[in-house]
Parts: C-alpha cells; sequence; structure tokens
C-alpha cells in the first residue's frame, strides 16, 4: 500500500494547505480519485484537480480492497485523502461535512507512526475520548459517528518502522455528493 501511495504522490505531490483564515496547517496533504479535497484562502471544497491543475490519480486497488471491505456500501469512494503528519503535525477537531450526503462512512486506515485519536459527539459540547492508533488500524465513521468531531493530538515519533523516515500517512475514503 505504501509503494501505491508514493505514486500518487509522484502524480500529484503533497501540500501544506492553509485555512479559509490564512492558517497554514501541520499536516501535507495530496488526495487520489474523481475528487480530492483541498483547503485554501477560497475555503474548504472538493474539485477535481490538485492545486497544481493535475487530474488526481486513481484511488489505489489496496486502498479500495479495505474500502469494500468495511464500508458497508457497493458504491465506491470519489475520495482519498492523503494527509502526512511529521512528529510535529496535529489534526484540530473537525467534522467531515463537506460531502453533501451523510450516509456514506468516512473509512480511516492509519499507515507508519502512531497517533493519538480524539473523537467527540455530533454536537462539539460533548466530551471527548482519546485513543492510540497504531499502523495498520481501521476506523469507520459512519451512522450515528459520522459526524462525530474528531482530531489529531499528536504523533508518536519511532513507533512504527514503516516509513523509513518515520511520521504517518493516514488514508481518509468517502464518497462524495456534493449538494
Amino acid at each position: 500500500m505504501v509503494a501505491a501511495l508514493r505514486a500518487v504522490v509522484a502524480a500529484a505531490p503533497l501540500v501544506q494547505p492553509v485555512t479559509p483564515g490564512g492558517r497554514q496547517m501541520s499536516v501535507r496533504m495530496t488526495a487520489a480519485g474523481r475528487l480530492g479535497w483541498v483547503s485554501d484562502r477560497q475555503g474548504y471544497r472538493y474539485q477535481d484537480r490538485h492545486p497544481s491543475g493535475a487530474p488526481w490519480p486513481a484511488i489505489p486497488d489496496e486502498v479500495l480492497a479495505v474500502w469494500r471491505r468495511v464500508a458497508g456500501t457497493p458504491r465506491d469512494p470519489d475520495c482519498c485523502l492523503v494527509n502526512y503528519y511529521d512528529t510535529a503535525a496535529r489534526m484540530g477537531l473537525h467534522q467531515d461535512r463537506d460531502e453533501g450526503d451523510f450516509s456514506f462512512p468516512v473509512v480511516s486506515i492509519s499507515l507508519g507512526d502512531q497517533a493519538l485519536f480524539r473523537l467527540g459527539g455530533q454536537s462539539r459540547a460533548e466530551g471527548t475520548q482519546s485513543f492510540w492508533l497504531s499502523s495498520g488500524d481501521v476506523l469507520v465513521l459512519g451512522g450515528a459517528s459520522r459526524l462525530a468531531w474528531h482530531g489529531i493530538d499528536r504523533v508518536r515519533p519511532g513507533s512504527s518502522t514503516l516509513l523509513p523516515r518515520g511520521g504517518r500517512i493516514n488514508l481518509t475514503l468517502r464518497v462524495v455528493d456534493l449538494p
């Protein structure tokens, strides 16, 4: 799977996005599939091209196999967001709500170093729980948890030997039916 992701990154290089407010995110990201998720001063959105203008590469078969095994839907995902976390990267609490149809799950695949994952409820006021995700872990946010607030508090450096230079790759697969 990592070799297939290296081909994705060669076709659509990792970028370090900024929020609509101009704050640079600490994760670097790219995507594969029909659409990719992007963030810049214009906002959060899905688009059919990498910020360079190149089309997104196809979602690797190894990744699609995981979706098909756990998603519970015959529909394949439109987007595979590829997030790379170095040892300093974080992802603040957020909801995945840009997809338009929340009946489809978001499937997350963790590769490389462990990450402390924080999971809350559908309301930001609800409490959160934190637990470590390890390389190979698959998490499905579907049903009542589809709109759960979630984020990454930190990465545990050196907790995996999968990536020669360390760090964590997180893949999130989703169906995108834009409103």
